[in-house]
């Protein structure tokens, strides 16, 4: 018996080393090294996310996007860094209603969003899904749920899928600090762990659910330990840094492909916007956003660190003048566009193996 008792505590102990060794492998180098054009790559797409979702807000409010819209102004450095980390051939991606910013850091073409967002026959979901159910199955992107929370054990079930088949993919599986206290979450670490299935699970935590704010909802706060009692390893980013989002990415990336089971990090971000369009956003202060847009703004952080690398200001006005044209052409796209015709209402429903 003694000799059990011992064997179990260098195992506790071992587990302990483990859920904490990849935090500290981390901490001990937090910024990607990117190149001069990498880091400008990051700051177009971050750039394009946030004037999208401007030109977006502007179209709800001219009643072109009907039902929900949720902006990613604010977040984008979450998508692009976590994104341009993955293996577009294997890889995947899951997240709730919040993924209009996912899917342009995947680099779908923004016309065809557009055309979703306002219902037209042109987008990317045929007109079908809208603003929350956005899909593309050639990019391994599978939405886009409206559902709080549901998303994750679809993700878990994405990367049972890929340790299946034996393809070498992780899936990516979003979801906000409010469905981090949803059950099913808790079922889908708990079967993760047990089984090692290669995902990550990624808490956009950006202070508030809806318009409850994270201390007064969540007795833990600290997201990324909520997988401790599944022996799941977590990790605390900044995600309004896009270098340090790449970073930790990687290393949960080489922990996962290893074989050595799920990582949930927390991506500490802040949405600038209300939750939805409709949400007036009054629970917090001006003072506060404004602090945030003004010291901690992702795509500001970029341009300041592109210029001090010897990037003129010029050519970064003719990147946004030229992003913004495209985004105007994308909304002209989508108000141009038909409308889906009244039969595909009974269209895409059922998917039919043979």
């Amino acid at each position: 018996m003694a000799k059990a008792a011992k064997k179990t505590s260098a195992q506790s102990g071992g587990e302990t080393f483990e859920l904490r060794s990849l935090q500290t492998a981390f901490e001990a180098d937090k910024l990607y090294k990117a190149g001069d054009e990498e880091l400008l790559k990051f700051y177009e797409q971050m750039l394009l996310i946030r004037r999208f979702e401007e030109r977006a807000g502007q179209l709800y409010g001219l009643g072109l996007i009907g039902g929900f819209c949720h902006l990613y102004i604010g977040q984008e450095a979450v998508a692009v860094g976590m994104l341009s980390a993955l293996d577009d051939d294997k890889d995947s991606v899951i997240t709730g209603y919040r993924d209009h910013g996912h899917m342009l850091a995947y680099g779908i073409e923004p016309k065809v969003i557009m055309a979703e967002l306002t219902g037209r026959a042109a987008g990317i979901s045929k007109g079908k899904g809208g603003s929350m159910h956005m899909f593309s199955t050639e990019h391994r992107f599978y939405g886009g749920h409206g559902i709080v929370g549901a998303q994750v054990p679809l993700g878990a079930g994405l990367a049972f899928a890929s340790q299946y088949r034996g393809d070498g993919g992780v899936c990516l599986s979003y979801f906000g600090d409010g469905a981090a206290n949803q059950g099913q979450v808790y079922e889908s670490f708990n079967m993760a762990a047990l089984w090692k299935l290669p995902v990550i699970f990624v808490v956009e935590n950006n202070g508030y659910a809806m318009g409850t704010a994270v201390t007064r909802g969540s007795a833990e706060t600290h997201f990324y330990r909520r997988g401790t009692g599944f022996r799941i390893p977590g990790m605390s980013v900044n995600g309004m840094d896009v270098l340090e989002v790449r970073k930790a990415t990687e290393v949960a990336l080489e922990f996962v492909r290893a074989g050595n089971g799920p990582v949930l990090m927390e991506m500490h971000t802040y949405r600038y916007r209300g939750h939805s369009m409709s949400d007036p956003a009054k629970y917090r202060s001006r003072d506060e956003v404004q602090e945030m847009r003004e010291k901690h703004d992702p795509i500001e952080a970029a341009k300041v660190e592109l210029i001090a690398r010897g990037m003129s200001e010029d050519k970064l006005k003719d990147i946004d003048k030229a992003i913004r044209t495209r985004v105007s052409e994308a909304a002209d796209f989508a108000e141009s566009s038909p409308e889906p015709e009244m039969g595909e209402l009974y269209t895409d429903v059922l998917v039919e193996r043979y």
